[in-house]
């Protein structure tokens, strides 16, 4: 996505933040928008990490127990 096209998709919204927080990051020239963005991708990527896990936890367990219990398809060409 380019610099303009992530422009355009953009949305002006109001954050109550520490004011402590937000000086020091204008004194360091710290972008708050850009800031907020990478904080609130890695948030959401870890809940959708997270709610995948717990949607899928039978098949998981399912797998690790056959895993346990029967030789795994690739085993002979382990290295390892």
């Amino acid at each position: 996505m380019t610099k303009q096209e992530r422009i355009g998709t953009r949305k002006a919204t109001n954050l109550s933040l520490d004011a402590d927080l937000v000086a020091d990051a204008r004194d360091l020239g710290i972008n708050l928008s850009r800031a907020c963005e990478d904080a609130l991708r890695k948030e959401i990527s870890a809940e959708r990490g997270r709610r995948w896990q717990e949607e899928n936890k039978d098949a998981i367990a399912a797998w690790n127990d056959w895993a346990e219990n029967n030789e795994l398809p690739l085993d002979k060409y382990r290295q390892f």
